[in-house]
């Protein structure tokens, strides 16, 4: 269109900044999240512009299909069910949702790592399906908590505004390393001895582990395709650290399975979990997940909503059953290993193991 002398201007919707505009001093790709969230921080977000009222079409527009036509809904079996019963997809969902969470974003700090309550913005599908833009919810947030408090500078919103910066910077790392959901970043880790074990793999997709919180969130997972931020660091952690099972392989499932897969945010976040990506979690990391259960998940509303049959058991055992006596099992109507399984892995052992592991590959 240049070519033609037509002006010809470029948006990228998707993102706050181009991959390529924001690098270190020395001309190169950021590999830790704070210096790129601070470069990113000292940036101006501008003001959105509004969506036009009309885009005229072509006087005969060209013969196409319909929607209807490629039919993309499930027919039988219907296995969108629960994905319908949660989303509302669509650009006034979004505005919606967003408009609701800018109200209360000054809580989101406190609020985001409970999965049994509304914390999180729940904007990642939206964002990914592009019914809203990143640069729509960071400055609806700023604008929400001017409006709310007077002021911008807030934990709560920099926190949020810290999400919407680690997605900008798995794109950066995606871009910049494009053979980030096939290969470590960290090299040495294409040595690491992952095991091959498919019962345990299974059981994990399926939310039959034995341990709550885990089963908890990959049967939210399988129902809504969609998983609590906080829950998806600990199934994560378990499948790679636990189970010493490839992190590509839970990518590939979350890839499958998430209604907000986004194949940058999903590699980056499962390098980040399994300690070889940028900005990694160090290999000594390993979440305890009955700990992680009952500090995040107190009162069991969120495990007792997605494993039903341990419902009944007291506060003190919902994320560790196997510690219950044969009579609180009894109390509860709980059979270990027929209405709810066993552990499948000693979390203790498990733990020993896997530093085990991480140690040899440190020392080569």
């Amino acid at each position: 269109m240049k070519s033609r002398g037509v002006e010809a201007r470029s948006y990228n919707a998707s993102l706050l900044a181009e991959p390529w505009e924001i690098l270190t001093q020395k001309d190169e790709p950021y590999r830790v999240f704070t210096p790129f969230w601070n470069a990113l921080r000292a940036r101006e977000v501008g003001a959105t512009t509004a969506a036009p009222d009309v885009i005229p079409g072509p006087e005969n527009p060209p013969e196409s299909e319909t929607l209807a036509d490629w039919r993309l809904r499930p027919t039988a079996p219907d296995w969108a069910k629960g994905l319908r019963a949660a989303w509302t997809p669509g650009e006034d969902a979004a505005r919606e949702r967003m408009a609701e969470f800018s109200s209360a974003v000054f809580d989101y700090r406190e609020r985001r790592d409970f999965p049994a309550i509304e914390g999180t913005s729940r904007l990642s599908a939206h964002l990914h399906f592009g019914e809203i833009g990143p640069r729509q919810a960071w400055r609806a947030a700023v604008e929400g908590a001017l409006a709310l408090r007077g002021s911008a500078g807030h934990p709560g919103l920099e926190a949020f505004l810290r999400e919407i910066a680690w997605r900008e910077f798995s794109r950066h790392l995606l871009f910049h390393f494009p053979d980030l959901p096939a290969r470590p970043l960290r090299p040495e880790f294409e040595a690491f001895p992952w095991l091959e074990d498919a019962p345990a793999l299974e059981a994990w997709r399926r939310g039959r582990t034995g341990y709550p919180i885990v089963d908890a969130g990959m049967r939210e997972l399988w129902a809504t395709g969609w998983m609590h931020n906080r829950v998806r660091m600990i199934v994560a952690s378990f499948l790679v650290k636990d189970l010493l099972i490839d992190w590509r392989v839970g990518a590939a499932w979350f890839w499958d399975t998430l209604v907000d897969a986004d194949l940058a945010n999903n590699s980056a976040s499962w390098q980040w979990v399994a300690g070889c990506g940028a900005d990694a979690a160090p290999y000594f990391r390993i979440f305890n997940p009955a700990l992680q259960g009952a500090k995040f998940d107190p009162e069991g509303r969120y495990v007792r909503r997605w494993v039903p049959e341990i419902a009944e058991l007291p506060d003190r055992l919902l994320h560790a059953p196997g510690n219950a006596k044969p009579e609180e099992l009894a109390a509860a109507n709980l059979r270990l290993g027929r209405d709810y399984p066993a552990p499948i892995v000693d979390h203790a052992g498990a733990r020993r193991r896997a530093l085990a592991a991480f140690q040899r590959l440190k020392e080569g």
